[in-house]
């Protein structure tokens, strides 16, 4: 089964190119294409895509209600968003990681890391190195909780051993990394990890990295 990629963009000739990239792979089927949010909702209901590859700044509605629409509790269907963007610390971006997109690309990627990239996000896997995320949120912090609000009741659903591996997630720490900090096995850290999603209800370490940041249990530009 072909992975379905819906491309939304408002302009033509990008939206030409990413289809021409995606059309070569056998494994890729661009289904359709929209020139704004609102056209994009409508395709996504109409057409079930697995994965939405989306523009952030676009007239009408932009990317990041687009994504908050498609991704959340009302959604009608299994699509993922992998948004595109001119610049890797975009604000935008952030709130487009915060309202449930899977990960981000900049719009200049080789050709060869867009396409690894819809495949990633389909398999349900993250597209953003941890490591960026903290950028990210270190230096948007204004737009995060100022750390004086009640820490959320799911966070107290966790174990004290799983609060660790998600301030470690926060902090940009791969698994391998998160192993040998805890000297644990990685197997054991995906475990954890796992376990941390299911009871926070995430759906990625993307995700995870921002609840961390927003339940003030990492503090932007801590260590």
């Amino acid at each position: 089964m072909a992975i379905r990629v819906l491309l939304v963009d408002d302009q033509p000739l990008l939206r030409t190119g990413f289809r021409m990239i995606l059309e070569a792979e056998q494994d890729l089927a661009v289904v359709g294409e929209a020139g704004d949010g609102l056209q994009a909702l409508d395709q996504v209901r109409a057409l079930q895509p697995d994965v939405v590859l989306m523009d952030i700044r676009m007239p009408r509605m932009d990317g990041v209600e687009a994504t908050r629409q498609i991704t959340g509790p009302e959604r009608n269907g299994p699509a993922k968003v992998l948004v595109l963007t001119t610049f890797d610390l975009d604000e935008y971006v952030v709130e487009a990681l915060r309202a449930g997109a899977s990960g981000f690309l900049l719009k200049d990627a080789p050709a060869d890391e867009l396409v690894q990239a819809i495949r990633v996000v389909a398999a349900g896997e993250a597209m953003l190195a941890p490591s960026i995320t903290r950028r990210l949120l270190d230096k948007y912090a204004t737009h995060l909780p100022s750390g004086e609000e009640p820490v959320p009741d799911t966070l107290h659903t966790l174990t004290d051993r799983e609060v660790e591996v998600l301030k470690l997630v926060a902090r940009g720490l791969s698994n391998a990394e998160i192993a040998a900090d805890l000297f644990v096995s990685e197997t054991t850290v995906k475990t954890h990890v796992g376990h941390v999603l299911t009871k926070l209800g995430l759906r990625d370490r993307v995700q995870a990295a921002v609840y961390a940041y927003e339940s003030g249990l990492v503090r932007p530009g801590a260590q």
